[in-house]
């Protein structure tokens, strides 16, 4: 019976010496002209699909998941509310309390998907995955046009965010993602 795994989280400070990653916008044109072409599958509508997480129209208006994104700055009710209002099933919520921010999303087909918290100051975290091959040419699928091979969502830490303890889980029988970030000590210490 599947269960409830921690996974990974990497750490990838912005100075480091790696590929570049998500250099290449998504354009909402782009977009269009991708879901409605051959390149997009099943498995590509059902990871940018309404409601998901990676959905470049998340919030209301499209927004390229690449770009970081400060999620804990809005209630989800206030952000999410055309979504909740509609027929479209949201998969995504976020909480903060005193002690840390969370986020929870479905991952459309149960995808595997990685975490990682990256960027100047260490205060994105990176959530992505493939919901097809990388391309055989070796290439970096995350350098190019990286929505016909997987997918992403960054979202900006907060100020007061211990970027160096941040959990994820995945729930293989839900096929969810949950992230936990606790807030720094002195942070917390000040709202106790």
């Amino acid at each position: 019976m599947p269960g409830r795994r921690a996974i990974e989280v990497r750490m990838q400070p912005g100075d480091a010496a790696a590929a570049p990653k998500w250099r290449m916008s998504l354009l909402e044109n782009t977009f269009a002209g991708f879901l409605q072409g051959a390149g997009a599958d099943a498995a590509a509508r059902a990871v940018f699909a309404e409601g998901s997480l990676f959905s470049p129209f998340l919030f209301g208006k499209f927004f390229d998941p690449a770009d970081a994104f400060p999620l804990w700055d809005f209630e989800p009710e206030v952000l999410l509310a055309a979504l909740r209002r509609g027929a479209a099933r949201t998969t995504v919520d976020w909480a903060e309390t005193d002690a840390e921010y969370y986020l929870r999303a479905d991952i459309p087909g149960g995808r595997k998907c990685d975490v990682e918290v990256s960027g100047d100051a260490m205060k994105v975290i990176d959530i992505s995955g493939l919901w097809r091959a990388p391309p055989s040419d070796g290439r970096d699928w995350r350098a190019g046009r990286w929505w016909e091979h997987g997918f992403v969502r960054r979202v900006e830490l907060p100020e007061d965010a211990e970027w160096r303890k941040v959990e994820a889980y995945f729930d293989d029988g839900e096929g969810s993602l949950e992230i936990k970030v606790p807030k720094a000590g002195d942070a917390h210490q000040a709202t106790a």
